[in-house]
């Protein structure tokens, strides 16, 4: 193990089976050394700034049967919101005065936000906050549509590729879905010059060590400019209720590798590691990642947006409580930046 964590450490590269035999005999001196490393190496990119990003939840809407994400389309139960976008301006605006520089619009494959809709909000907050970047995470689009928000105004996006996979990514989403298509779509965002993001989730039904071996050899080559990753929790309206959900400790330890094969690589500490662990998000921290991303959804639709069960959605989950946020940094050495935050390509 410790041969194979200064290999990593050193050459940002692994085979295949050394990520799988990394993860199968995780230990806890293995963890230590992995999250000092990591620690080490965030430093000398971005000493100890953690990014804050405004997110901005636009709708639990999506067309998409995903076996397990609570806000699949078959989710009777799921109470459905989708914000006016005169709403979604007035998030932005109230999250410039707050200090926020990013802008996080996630939500579900909504038909409702064709390129016209979206690209007109892209450009009115661009407008308002020239400053700003803006970030999208609507999932999978045409090449054309990511294009036209591209020259819109937007920044950053990002799409999971949940699986590096294709029978894995099977088990977890419906035949109309496709392992190819997303792959191509997070290659037609790189090729339009987007800052963009993958991520995967740790523990998911039917995954194996393998399988997380083969996600961290996609990030080596890929290369992301972020990455999300955050434990599987499941949700009780989905075909996956009964699965046990992911680790807080295999999550942070993933982290620390995924700092390791790309030293520049922008971390968030998730939502759900901060809902699995009560101190997720600064283990994260700890671990490597050098984002967070409060939630600057009105307050009414911020449990609606349930990804999975008993999601964080208030308190210091607000971003509102920036210094709730400031502080629980601080108290584990870092601090909290307000800047756009963007990659620092070495």
């Amino acid at each position: 193990m410790k041969t194979l964590i200064e290999k990593l450490a050193s050459s940002h590269s692994l085979e295949l089976q050394e990520y799988e035999f990394l993860i199968k005999n995780y230990n806890d001196e293995a963890a230590k050394s992995l999250r000092k490393l990591a620690d080490k190496t965030r430093r000398e990119i971005y000493g100890n700034k953690i990014f804050v990003r405004g997110l901005i939840e636009i709708s639990n809407i999506c067309r998409n049967d995903c076996f397990y994400c609570g806000i699949r389309k078959s989710n009777k139960n799921c109470q459905r919101y989708r914000l006016t976008p005169e709403e979604i301006i007035s998030c932005s605006d109230e999250g410039y005065e707050l200090g926020f520089r990013t802008f996080v619009l996630q939500g579900g494959e909504d038909n409702f936000f064709t390129d016209e809709i979206l690209g007109d909000i892209i450009r009115e907050i661009k407008s308002r906050h020239s400053d700003c970047a803006v970030t999208l995470s609507m999932g999978e689009r045409s090449c054309e549509s990511y294009k036209f928000l591209r020259d819109c105004g937007a920044d950053r996006y990002l799409l999971r590729h949940e699986t590096a996979d294709k029978e894995h990514y099977s088990k977890l989403h419906p035949s109309s879905m496709s392992y190819e298509n997303r792959i191509e779509c997070l290659k037609n965002l790189r090729e339009l010059g987007y800052q963009t993001g993958c991520g995967f989730m740790v523990g998911s039904p039917y995954q194996t060590e393998k399988n997380l071996a083969q996600d961290l050899k996609f990030i080596e080559t890929f290369k992301p400019d972020m990455c999300g990753i955050g434990p599987f929790i499941p949700h009780k309206d989905t075909p996956f209720k009964d699965f046990r959900a992911g680790t807080a400790e295999l999550t942070c330890y993933l982290l620390s590798i995924i700092r390791l094969i790309y030293p520049p690589v922008l971390l968030p500490a998730t939502t759900a590691l901060g809902t699995i662990h009560p101190t997720g998000r600064e283990l994260g921290i700890l671990s490597g990642a050098n984002v967070v991303m409060p939630n600057l959804s009105p307050v009414n639709v911020r449990k609606k947006y349930e990804l999975y069960d008993n999601k964080i959605c208030t308190g210091e989950e607000s971003a509102q409580c920036r210094d709730c946020l400031n502080n629980r940094m601080k108290k584990i050495g870092y601090e909290v930046v307000t800047s756009r935050g963007d990659i620092k390509k070495q």
